[in-house]
């Protein structure tokens, strides 16, 4: 009683700050409002990269990918809103739009059961492919030089079905685009520890923040529950169900069912999910939520990922510390490659939005630089972190590792766009997208003892 006592308190006290730190609105993230559903696109064409300095040729390449567009987890949203459809359908309480929602709805789902919940979409096996393809296109000197050289092109993945088969298709398409890298290319390996870091033996620390944190809760209750959402909830129901229908919803009596708020929420979550299943069927279900009431659940999904994966607390670290696994797998492979002591041309890894989200955190790359005060909770106002653009589908962060004699440079490409590093680290010239390997060593506190 006592616990709960608290956690009410802490409740009540974030309620307290909310009042007056958000905007009774969320304002603009980036168009969709898709969150970490939003499919892939690459952000920058490579004719507008900046070339090497002069006498620097490219020597390896790594990346972390996220898989591909999938299908939902699985059909639990699905099964609660078109179980009150299916009620109101009974007493006549569907709106003219909300007549075609049932059958969109349980088209999508079956659309999503054909695949297999959580396996890659039709879309998310082309934009694998095609990020395979722009890879090789973009270093054309590195991979003939892995041909030449007998070197190796090591796959990684998490040992999940969409992460597995993401390597799979991504290795697969070098191997068209270029036969002769087909025997270089390693059988893939599972390393949970390394791209499944959130749920093993090195993130223990993490689930117990994300299960039991009194402040974690406390925050996301407050936001989640105020009259911000509340309100976008009817407005989402009012499409889909006559106003009698939508109160008897709000009162509680389906509360067996779900709430205002889950039921609106799921709504969402088809939303979301439709471009990504886009080659499977055409789904438009923008008809079934308001441009402003899909970004405010948007906000909402990217608060809870912000928290509990992201930049969180600006007093913590607990989100992305446990990250430094895979980062430090990057230099690594790096030093390897600098001693000579790696036969490896390119290190290719595949993973989840669980593990993008705090790397991206832990290197500070643009938009999760910043955590939330407790004083001052995250919203869209003041906050640039968007899932939509930190972790979309197929997300992917690389490393290019340039070489002239005895010197090094690493350039970054996050989704395909050259990226400084934190503002720490010093590029070779002012405006330069190229950094000496010593130079990240020191602005990320590594060891050099492998350097030669």
């Amino acid at each position: 009683m006592h616990e709960r006592t608290a956690v009410t308190a802490l409740t009540l006290a974030v309620s307290a700050l909310l009042a007056t730190a958000l905007p009774a609105q969320a304002q603009a993230g980036p168009a969709g409002y898709y969150g970490t559903k939003t499919p892939y696109a690459p952000q920058q064409n490579a004719r507008t990269y900046q070339q090497a300095p002069e006498g620097f040729v490219p020597v390896f390449t790594e990346n972390v990918s996220r898989h591909g567009s999938r299908a939902a987890s699985d059909s639990e949203d699905g099964d609660l809103i078109l179980a009150l459809w299916d009620k109101a359908e009974a007493e006549g309480q569907l709106t003219r739009t909300g007549e075609r929602f049932g059958g969109d709805a349980r088209a999508l789902l079956a659309a999503m059961d054909k695949i297999g919940y959580g396996q890659l979409s039709g879309r998310g096996v082309r934009e694998i492919q095609d990020t395979a393809a722009r890879l090789e296109e973009r270093l054309p000197v590195l991979f003939r030089q892995i041909v030449r050289n007998s070197e190796r092109i090591d796959v990684v993945n998490s040992g999940k079905d969409r992460a597995v088969d993401s390597g799979n298709l991504f290795a697969d398409a070098l191997a068209d685009n270029d036969p002769a890298l087909a025997p270089l290319i390693a059988p893939a390996r599972t390393d949970a520890d390394l791209l499944y870091f959130h749920k093993s033996a090195g993130g223990e620390e993490y689930r117990d923040y994300v299960d039991n944190d009194e402040r974690l809760a406390a925050t996301l209750d407050a936001i989640t529950d105020q009259p911000a959402t509340h309100t976008a909830a009817r407005h989402v129901l009012e499409r889909i169900f006559q106003p009698a229908f939508v109160k008897r919803v709000t009162a509680g009596e389906f509360s067996s069912i779900g709430t205002e708020v889950e039921a609106a929420q799921a709504v969402h979550a088809l939303y979301s999910i439709a471009p990504a299943m886009s080659d499977e069927g055409d789904w438009d279900m923008r008809r079934y939520i308001a441009p402003r009431d899909a970004q405010w659940f948007a906000y909402l999904g990217d608060a809870e990922d912000f928290y509990e994966k992201g930049p969180g607390f600006d007093d913590s670290d607990i989100t992305y510390r446990m990250a430094n696994v895979l980062l430090d797998d990057f230099f690594e492979k790096i030093e390897a490659k600098q001693a000579g002591t790696g036969d490896v041309g390119a290190e290719l890894r595949f993973t989840h939005a669980e593990e993008i989200i705090p790397l991206a955190a832990l290197m500070g790359l643009p938009g999760s630089t910043e955590g939330a005060s407790p004083a001052r909770p995250y919203t869209y106002a003041d906050n640039a972190w968007r899932g939509a653009s930190v972790a979309p589908m197929a997300t992917n962060i690389q490393w290019d590792l340039f070489r002239k004699g005895n010197k090094y440079l690493v350039r970054m490409l996050y989704n395909e766009k050259q990226t400084a590093f934190k503002k720490s680290c010093k590029p070779v010239a002012r405006g330069s997208y190229f950094y000496d390997t010593t130079e990240l060593q020191r602005c990320f506190n590594r060891s050099t003892s492998t350097t030669p």
